[in-house]
């Protein structure tokens, strides 16, 4: 496992591989910074952007959440606001968020101070309506979603949940259930992604690893990082046979960055099967 981009991210996270771009980008929540890593070059694309996720978008830029609600990012990077359905609540703000298979935008919300369930799953159509779907969750992460598109996962790190829901094709989730249960010494499941096999790969914050799930929530694999906190992962490269892995160094002891001097780097490995091509945001 190489280390690409050793930025000492405080909270590194979002990891999107731009196929249009052939390149990687991914976030700093803490310091608000986006990065971009493309032909073995990182460079800092924004500072101060208040961003947590971003995908790209059909008509080209971005969209993502962001600690204001969901904005745009145009292709020079100018952000501008498109939804803020939390706006009475200045205690949250977004967190990770994804493209599902028919070109929608999902993102969940969390407590900015990690206290309370206060956290809710939303989705952005092309149309730039966006829809609360669950909520009650501590710390909102993923989603990800099945090769067919009929299955969406969606993670509440701090109770180290999983939940499955069923999908249909108006973007309709119902039947919430645990897909993957953790408990003291497996870290905190986090970012996540499928690969072309069907599987779950999910990065484990405290855990100083990766896990691959099978479709039926069986671990499969387990791939120890460099790092203790993983936060997500993404498939990239010209084949899609790439893994990266972004992280986070925040709040590290100087014992805890001895065993770790590259925390808050971003990671690249082989993992042995290849991910599939991510839609990017339809509107």
């Amino acid at each position: 496992m190489e280390c690409i981009a050793d930025v000492c991210a405080v909270l590194g996270e979002g990891p999107v591989w731009v196929e249009r771009e052939q390149a990687l980008y991914w976030v700093d929540i803490v310091q608000g910074k986006l990065f971009r890593h493309s032909a073995g070059m990182t460079e800092e694309v924004l500072a101060d952007a208040g961003l947590c996720s971003i995908v790209p978008r059909a008509g080209g830029g971005f969209i993502g959440g962001s600690l204001e609600g969901i904005v745009a990012i145009s292709p020079q990077f100018a952000i501008s606001p498109l939804a803020h359905p939390e706006s009475d609540q200045p205690q949250n703000r977004f967190n990770d968020g994804k493209v599902d298979r028919a070109g929608r935008f999902w993102a969940g919300t969390m407590n900015r101070a990690e206290r309370g369930a206060s956290g809710s799953l939303y989705r952005l159509d092309a149309n730039l309506g966006c829809t609360r779907i669950d909520s009650g969750y501590t710390v909102t992460n993923g989603p990800a979603f099945s090769i067919d598109g009929r299955t969406m996962y969606h993670t509440d790190s701090g109770r180290q949940t999983i939940f499955a829901f069923d999908l249909d094709g108006a973007g309709n989730a119902s039947d919430r259930r645990v897909f993957a249960q953790f408990g003291d010494g497996d870290g905190y499941p986090d970012g996540m992604t499928v690969d072309a096999e069907d599987c779950l790969w999910v990065a484990f914050w405290d855990g100083w690893c990766l896990r691959r799930l099978s479709p039926q929530g069986e671990r499969l694999q387990q791939v120890a990082t460099p790092v203790q906190r993983p936060t997500s992962c993404a498939f990239g490269g010209q084949n899609l046979d790439r893994m990266f892995i972004t992280s986070a160094r925040r709040d590290p002891t100087p014992a805890e960055l001895e065993r770790q001097p590259q925390a808050g780097g971003v990671f690249r490995f082989d993992p042995g099967v290849a991910g599939i091509a991510e839609r990017p945001f339809a509107g």
